[in-house]
Order: C-alpha cells, then structure tokens, then sequence
C-alpha cells in the first residue's frame, strides 16, 4: 500500500487526497481544543474528558471506560482525572458493589468550564454552513462508513453507531430501529447514541 504522505501518490488517488483532508481536519481539531486548554491550565485530554462526562451517563465516566473510548492507557485516564479532582471540577459516584470502582460526574466548576470550552468547533461549524444539505449527507453517510469499518478491524474500541446496535436493522436497501420503530434515511445514522446497546453476534 503506497504511502499518502507522498505527494505523487496523494495527488493521483481519491484514497489518498480523502485521507490527508482527514488528517488536517484532525490538526485543525486539535489545535482549537489546544488553545481552549491553555485558558484553564488542562491538558487537551482534560478538556474532553470533562465534554464527554458532561453529556453521557454515569456508566461511561469510569477509568476503564474512558480508557477505551479515549483509546489510552488506564494510567493516562487515571493521571488526567487526578487534576480534574484537584481543581474540584469532578466528584466520585461510588460504586455500591465495588469500593475499587467508581464513575465520574461534574461538579457545578467542571459544568462552567464545559459552557466555556465546548463552541471550540464553531470554526469548523461555521465552515460547514457554506456547505449543501446533500453534500453534507453525502460526506456523512462516507464517514460513518469509515468509521464503522474501522470498528469492524478494531482501530476503534468502542463505538455506540447504529450499525453495531442490537436494535439496527436493514428494511430493504435502507435502515431501521426497532426501538424507534422506524425507518432511518442514511442522514439519521447516529454516530453516539445514547440508547445504544451492543448487537451480540
């Protein structure tokens, strides 16, 4: 497999040039939670952990979980949460069948925070609004095969997309869900969806 880094190879495959588009918008990513971080003193890591523990549920805030969503060590979780306790932005939830476990929720500091940090992406939310409806449903319906093909060769460990949900099925050519008991158009795939629940095969 050629390299996409190559510019020769790059510029004469759709593979390549989708790819490289990819990892700049991972830089410009990247760079806009960076510069949100450096106002409080958090780490880019922090910054997300506290957007993730804000919008999901208590089941999701543990070490381990977070470990695998974030895709690092449970030593790196456990680092970046212990500043997160020391700034007072996290509380424990204690686990009442396990003293060794324990999630996570956000103290009323860990929410302000949230409040200031999360419009980072208004850059790219701006950028999109030039875009057409049916460009953007295109570009969505790619992604969301990408990335559940890469769930599918284990590069992501943790994935909450309708396709792996016991509850997705396929009406025809289209999709369904039997929780909502309706039929999904492609732009209605959801990426994180809060009542996921693993398809057992």
């Amino acid at each position: 497999m050629k390299s996409i880094f190559n510019l020769n190879n790059q510029n004469l495959s759709i593979d390549g040039k989708i790819i490289a588009g990819l990892d700049k918008l991972v830089s410009v990513h990247r760079n806009l939670i960076w510069e949100q971080s450096k106002k409080f003193g958090l780490s880019p890591i922090q910054i997300q952990l506290l957007l993730f523990m804000n919008y999901h549920k208590a089941e999701y805030t543990t070490v381990s979980y977070l470990a695998k969503e974030f895709q690092v060590t449970k030593p790196t979780i456990s680092d970046a949460v212990k500043m997160l306790f020391q700034k007072e932005l996290v509380v424990k939830i204690e686990n009442s069948t396990d003293a060794r476990s324990y999630a996570m929720q956000l103290t009323a500091e860990g929410i302000a925070i949230v409040q200031e940090t999360e419009l980072f992406t208004r850059s790219l939310q701006y950028a999109l609004q030039f875009v057409n409806e049916t460009s953007k449903q295109e570009v969505w319906e790619l992604l969301s095969k990408i990335l559940f093909q890469l769930t599918q060769m284990d590069v992501i460990s943790v994935n909450r997309m309708c396709f792996s949900c016991q509850f997705y099925s396929q009406n025809g050519q289209g999709h369904y869900c039997n929780l909502l008991f309706k039929s999904l158009a492609n732009h209605e795939i959801r990426m994180d969806c809060e009542e996921h629940v693993v398809k057992v095969i």
